[in-house]
């Protein structure tokens, strides 16, 4: 990768206490991500590093003289979530995509993905390179990476990085496939009224929902050919994702519940303890619920069961 200096030890970054977070879209990743990164303790890619997020070295010294500042502003998702160009965000998916793409893209789904060696040693040349595009004495020593598609390399992730800490929230699968159908139905518009915005979420490879969604498809069956504008579409996603995780989520990965993360402080100071971070940061965001209630009333009983007997299954875990 371009801009690494020569004298980083890539054995000795592979090594760090980094931290992946990765789970279905909408389960709170983004704001767990941003709690995180207000520790002080690691770097992202930031919204600053757009369009090159492939060479923050040599970005960060084309720019360096023109770093404007932008005031912050509700993402598209109308979550109450602000950014600014300095807003830490999933964006490394595009190395995955242009390295890799054909292993895992497919025209209507996205499948496990295998990465071999080679790649993952270019991977963590990549985040070596993330990490040495700073100042050099902001404290920012390790990597934190926020991606959903994450799930579907998991495995190889803790391969490349034996002493990351893996988080996966699960939030519940009502209130989550509510959530995920409205953020369908709001970027399809978007998209349909302006192309470049379903130009954009397909080059930095978003397709959890917009007029290129392309679920999660875990084995050689082809997928439940179920309407995106019905809840049992985003149950189905959602019982699947969770149990591919139940089954592939690597030793020592923490699942964290968001309905817990949200009324138990402890659950937040355990997730700092395992980052090795102090659990006070310069955050103001609180860990908030927000509920987007179902229209119907009787969504598919057997799926809803399926999809809180996994629920229940994975809070024991993460209480273990």
């Amino acid at each position: 990768m371009a801009g690494i200096r020569a004298d980083v030890d890539g054995a000795a970054i592979a090594g760090r206490r980094h931290v992946f977070v990765s789970g279905l879209a909408r389960a709170g990743t983004t704001v767990l991500m941003r709690r995180l990164h207000a520790s002080g303790a690691f770097r992202s890619l930031t919204y600053r590093d757009m369009p090159f997020v492939l060479a923050p070295n040599l970005w960060r010294r084309l720019s360096a003289g023109n770093r404007r500042d932008i005031e912050k502003a509700e993402r598209a998702h109308g979550d109450r979530l602000l950014v600014d160009a300095d807003s830490p965000e999933s964006f490394d998916e595009v190395f995955w995509r242009i390295f890799t793409g054909h292993d895992y893209l497919g025209k209507t789904e996205l499948r496990p993905h295998h990465p071999d060696a080679e790649t993952l040693e270019r991977y963590t040349r990549y985040v070596a390179a993330i990490l040495t595009a700073r100042d050099e004495d902001d404290g920012r020593e390790r990597y934190l990476c926020k991606n959903n598609n994450n799930v579907l390399r998991l495995p190889a992730l803790r391969e490349a990085f034996p002493n990351a800490l893996i988080l996966i929230p699960v939030r519940d699968p009502l209130t989550q496939a509510a959530s995920l159908r409205a953020q369908h139905e709001l970027f399809s518009r978007m998209q349909q009224e302006d192309p470049f915005t379903r130009a954009y979420m397909t080059w930095l490879g978003h397709h959890e929902f917009g007029l290129d969604h392309r679920p999660f498809c875990f084995d050689d069956n082809p997928l439940p050919a179920h309407d995106p504008a019905t809840l049992d579409h985003w149950l189905d996603i959602w019982a699947r994702t969770h149990e591919w995780l139940e089954q592939t989520a690597p030793a020592g990965s923490l699942f964290v519940i968001y309905e817990d993360l949200c009324t138990d402080p402890t659950i937040w100071q355990t997730i700092a303890r395992t980052a090795n971070i102090a659990p006070e940061t310069d955050s103001n965001e609180p860990f908030r619920t927000s509920p987007r209630k179902p229209t119907e009333t009787n969504p598919n009983p057997p799926l809803t069961d399926r999809c809180n007997a996994i629920y229940e299954r994975l809070r024991e875990r993460a209480r273990g």
